[in-house]
This record gives C-alpha cells, sequence and structure tokens, in this order.
C-alpha cells in the first residue's frame, strides 16, 4: 500500500480544514493509499511564500516519507503558477504523485502528465509575453525619451572621492554632498573599480576648460 501525505489549507483563522480533511481521507481509502501524516496551514493567505505546514511537506517529501500527497484543489498549494509548477517540479523530481481532488488530477496517470505539460506551456508563454511587453514598454520610452533606470547622480564624483579618500567618514561625506550613505559607497566603489578613469578624470577636465578658453 502506498503512503500518502495530506496537505490542506485556509485564508483566515475562522475558516476550518475539517471539510478538506474529511475529503481527502476518503480519498485516500477510494485510491487505497495510507495517509501517514496531515499538513495544515491556518490563517495562511495564498499569497505567502513561507508556510510552515506546505515548508514541513516538501522537507519531509525529500526524505521519502510518502509517495503521494493530496490536496483539495490547486490554489491550496501555491500562490501563482510559477510557484505551483515549482512545487510540482519538484515532487516529480522526487518521484512522488500530485493527486488534487477538485481538478480531478494525478500526475500518475497519463492525463494528469498531460494536464501538467499544458500548464507548463501557458506559463511559458505567459512569461514570454510579459517579456515582449516589458521590452516594448521600454523601447517605447526611449523613443519618447524618457529616463529608463536610475537617473545618474548630478554630483561632483571626483570631489566625492577625494574627500573620502582624505579620511572623511561616509556620513560626512554624505552630508556634504547631499546625497545617502549608499550614494557614496556606491561612488566609491565605481571609482575603485576604475582606477585608471578615476585617475584621468581630473586632467581631462582641465584638458577640456583650456580647450573651452581658447
Amino acid at each position: 500500500m502506498k503512503k500518502a501525505a495530506i496537505y490542506v489549507r485556509v485564508s483566515t483563522p475562522d475558516q476550518h480544514v475539517e471539510s478538506q480533511l474529511y475529503d481527502l481521507r476518503q480519498l485516500a481509502e477510494q485510491r487505497g493509499l495510507e495517509v501517514v501524516k496531515e499538513y495544515a496551514d491556518r490563517g495562511v493567505s495564498g499569497l505567502k511564500a513561507r508556510r510552515p505546514g506546505l515548508d514541513a511537506l516538501m522537507a519531509e517529501a525529500r526524505q521519502r516519507k510518502f509517495s503521494v500527497v493530496l490536496v483539495s484543489a490547486f490554489d491550496r498549494v501555491a500562490r501563482s503558477t510559477k510557484h505551483f509548477l515549482h512545487v510540482m517540479d519538484e515532487l516529480d523530481s522526487l518521484g512522488i504523485e500530485f493527486v488534487s481532488k477538485r481538478e480531478g488530477v494525478a500526475t500518475g496517470d497519463p492525463m494528469g502528465r498531460l494536464f501538467m505539460t499544458i500548464i507548463s506551456a501557458i506559463a511559458e508563454l505567459e512569461r514570454a509575453l510579459t517579456v515582449d511587453r516589458v521590452k516594448s514598454g521600454m523601447e517605447m520610452a526611449r523613443r519618447m525619451g524618457k529616463q529608463i533606470g536610475r537617473a545618474r547622480l548630478d554630483v561632483d564624483r571626483e570631489q566625492i572621492v577625494q574627500d573620502r579618500r582624505s579620511g572623511m567618514s561616509l556620513t560626512q561625506v554624505a552630508r556634504k554632498h547631499s546625497i545617502s550613505r549608499a550614494s557614496v559607497c556606491r561612488i566609491m566603489k565605481e571609482a575603485n573599480e576604475n582606477p585608471v578613469t578615476a585617475a584621468l578624470s581630473p586632467a581631462v577636465e582641465l584638458a577640456q576648460q583650456a580647450e573651452a578658453g581658447q
């Protein structure tokens, strides 16, 4: 007899998992499965990434403590299609069958595997369409002259580097130039990663000033 685990979840504390448990225990009996453990998340939204019950189920799945997982519906398991497929992929890699009562899907059956393949294809198409929309939006923004990404700080970077290297603290430099400590760190990192450019900057500036005075 195959060993099975049951997973149930309700979104709010005033809801109860008993009806899900009852239906899934019946389903296990109908399929000739021995339920070895039941995992539950009570008052946990489907949008939350961390769920103690689901995390415990996946941890013990990796220990091969059961070979079948029973749930009442897909939406009890995952917060998104991406998360759902991630869970399914891991269970599949462990050789664990997934059974959902409401959808009537069992990944151990040919139709269940076909259904999962279709879901994966739809998710991949959705990701591709999202990437295309983002790229199109960025290209349109560039054509309209809009800034893409974080705008470059309008500050005297060479002076900031000099102040910091002269012994001024991050806070002192940040206050002097009216920028954040993080910005000072980023500018210093850029200067340290490009020492040649940083060293040549004053000379380039002098040359530009001389050229402008001619």
